[in-house]
């Protein structure tokens, strides 16, 4: 299976790249251990302030048989111009500064509180990434759910719907690569995370004062879909009919998930210069971890290796292509109708 190139970067090597002090190439690191989408995200600067203006082909030019003698007329392409923009996500931590000082590690202390507001942030994004709804609140971007939510839509054929009737779930396949999909921040901006210590100042406890450490994180992600044929979404999905063997999951029957993950593989156009990685919640995975150890089936496998941290780590793959859990993947999606 096809790589991802090497000039698409990842947030560890955005912040490596843009932050040579290390400070935030911790924060970017500690947030691609916590889920697992942000390994294989694709960062690229975007060409606006507010995110990036793609540009999409939307029409090829007329070709003719010509005859000798016989002219024929010109043509062209068409495209279209559309903006994707970046979603600032922010908080901030104050910390009272004697209670900091009472372990006797001041700066241990406060990192331990860092680290729930980086994993806060983090479950914002990635439910962003698939949940996010612009038109009900327009500080966020599009997720993928709202961009692949109608089989009449134009991009209907990437959208697959399995057997389930409840708890349903949805499986994405995301071919990440600069030209394909992946995550803008605004021009000129930083990639990935950023924190920010303001230091010891005073705040107030209503009209009471109070010295507290402040932290400031703030994140500026979005999601760029600039070829909607490298996304494929398998949508009603029930995790207990994986697990229980009905809702569709019979093994003859052509809803059977991983027949329906062999043809979202099909509806991806080129291999070539992409990073594919399927997605699914923790109770689909589970059930696909089972199978790869019954050994059932010939196309699920349990692959080791190591992290692009170094980390030691085991992951499920169908046929070649890694799978990840996401968390932000819940079991209550609305069904997907047939048109």
């Amino acid at each position: 299976m096809a790589t991802l190139a090497a000039s698409n970067l990842t947030l560890a090597d955005w912040a490596k790249r843009t932050h040579p002090d290390g400070s935030i190439a911790d924060v970017a690191e500690l947030l691609s251990q916590t889920n697992e989408v942000l390994e294989d995200c694709v960062w690229k600067e975007g060409n606006l302030p507010t995110g990036d203006r793609v540009v999409i082909r939307t029409g090829l030019p007329v070709t003719y048989y010509r005859a000798l003698n016989q002219g024929i007329p010109s043509s062209k392409s068409t495209t279209a111009q559309v903006d994707e923009a970046c979603a600032m996500i922010e908080a901030r931590s104050e910390m009272d500064v004697d209670l900091a000082k009472l372990n006797g590690n001041t700066n241990q202390f406060r990192l331990s509180e860092d680290v729930a507001f980086i994993e806060s942030m983090n479950q914002t994004f990635v439910n962003g990434l698939f949940k996010g709804d612009s038109t009900v609140d327009p500080k966020q971007f599009l997720g993928l759910e709202k961009r692949y939510s109608s089989k009449s839509a134009g991009n209907g054929g990437n959208i697959l719907r399995a057997g389930g009737t409840n708890n349903l779930s949805s499986v994405y396949l995301i071919g990440w690569s600069d030209r394909t999909v992946y995550c803008p921040f605004p021009k000129g901006s930083n990639a990935g995370l950023m924190k920010e210590d303001l230091g010891v100042q005073t705040i107030f406890d209503g009209t009471n004062r109070m010295q507290a450490y402040v932290s400031r994180f703030q994140w500026k992600p979005g999601l760029a879909v600039k070829d909607w044929r490298y996304v494929v979404r398998i949508a009603n999905v029930s995790a207990s009919g994986l697990l229980g063997g009905s809702e569709g999951q019979a093994s003859g029957d052509s809803t059977l998930l991983i027949k329906m993950m062999a043809q979202a593989m099909d509806r991806i156009p080129s291999w070539g210069g992409i990073k594919p990685c399927f997605y699914m919640n923790r109770s689909l995975y589970s059930g696909l971890r089972i199978q790869a150890m019954d050994r059932t089936n010939g196309v699920l496998d349990i692959e080791k290796g190591l992290s692009q941290f170094g980390t030691p780590m085991s992951w499920l793959t169908f046929q070649g292509v890694p799978i990840r859990k996401v968390d932000a993947l819940t079991t209550n999606e609305t069904a997907v109708p047939a048109s």
